[in-house]
């Protein structure tokens, strides 16, 4: 074997389960890790009409992923939480260690829950819930709160474009396409920022608003009454509903911008009031979510590898298992 062949075979080979936006960021971001290879892409749609970022990347339909566990180290998936990742996480995690994006809050105990059966009983390591939020902002949240016990925390998303919420939108009965906007409420941040610690409700925290192209023959009405009251997305949120052409759509809101901050407001003594703040801007949310479960991922190999079995959250990680760098050369040089 070569220098440069045992190089390959020594690195990272992951799967992507999905190509849409995020399944092309994890691309874009395996390409910037040297310790990884692109293994393969799994699809539900036809192989041919896939185009892969990556030269000479080989597309697979899903119905193949099971003849291929040789072939693959860790599988990250990139579909969305609403319908797909309650299904193929647990399924997979049967056959694989792999990685996730789940990111509806309310669901993720008994999503954790069925995952972690499944990665025990087959002797895989998954990790559910990785991106920017859930992920990296619930990581600040616990620092927050073991930093200062005393105080309160406060999250903040936006503005931008929500993958999950656009997701579930799109697959509203009557909807052609659209997207959603998560938009923080300014008289709030500033008095969470003040150190004021307020009492706020999900809806004086932050506004939703979508824009929504129709089927033809769609009720617009009922399309708007069952956006606003679905639950765990809308339905405690003042939402509006705007109606576009796909012209309008494609020409207004192809970007995906995103970003937030969490912020704990707390004391440490008699009067002494201390403020965290941990923010994010993004150009691209599913391009910085995809690097965060790249990220993941190796992390997920390492604790697979010495035996750390089922199911794991990003509080279950050291941060050190992130990087690609040895323990050596994080103390020397980022300590």
């Amino acid at each position: 074997m070569t220098e440069q062949e045992a190089t390959s075979a020594a690195r990272l080979r992951v799967g992507i389960v999905g190509h849409g936006n995020l399944g092309r960021g994890v691309e874009a971001a395996l390409a910037r890790n040297p310790d990884m290879v692109l293994a393969g892409i799994y699809t539900r749609r036809d192989p041919a009409q896939v185009r892969p970022l990556t030269a000479g990347a080989a597309v697979h339909r899903m119905d193949d992923l099971l003849a291929h566990k040789g072939r693959l180290d860790v599988l990250i998936l990139c579909g969305g939480s609403k319908d797909d990742l309650p299904e193929q996480s647990p399924q997979l995690a049967a056959h694989f260690s792999l990685v996730d994006s789940f990111d509806t809050h309310a669901r993720i105990p008994e999503h954790f829950d069925a995952v972690d059966a499944a990665a025990r009983a087959a002797g895989t390591t998954a990790l559910i819930s990785a991106g920017w939020d859930p992920g990296m902002f619930s990581i600040n949240r616990l620092m927050g709160e073991a930093l200062l016990p005393e105080g309160e925390t406060y999250t903040f998303w936006g503005k931008g474009l929500s993958q999950g919420h656009s997701d579930a939108i799109r697959r509203v009965p009557g909807v052609a396409g659209g997207v959603q906007y998560t938009i923080p409420i300014d008289e709030a941040v500033e008095r969470v920022r003040s150190g004021s610690r307020p009492e706020l409700s999900t809806r004086q925290k932050h506004r939703r608003e979508c824009h929504v192209v129709l089927q033809d023959g769609a009720d617009p009405e009922a399309v708007r009454r069952a956006i606003a009251g679905m639950p765990h997305y809308f339905d405690q949120y003042d939402t509006t509903v705007h109606f576009i052409s796909a012209e309008e759509l494609a020409r207004d809101h192809g970007a995906m911008p995103h970003g937030g901050f969490v912020i704990r407001s707390g004391s440490s003594s008699e009067g002494v009031q201390q403020v965290i703040e941990y923010r994010l801007k993004l150009d691209s949310n599913p391009e910085f979510t995809a690097s965060v479960l790249v990220a993941y991922a190796r992390a997920v190999h390492r604790l697979q590898a010495g035996g750390q079995h089922g199911c794991k959250t990003v509080f279950d990680v050291a941060p050190g298992l992130l990087s690609p760098r040895s323990a050596a050369e994080l103390r020397a040089d980022l300590l």
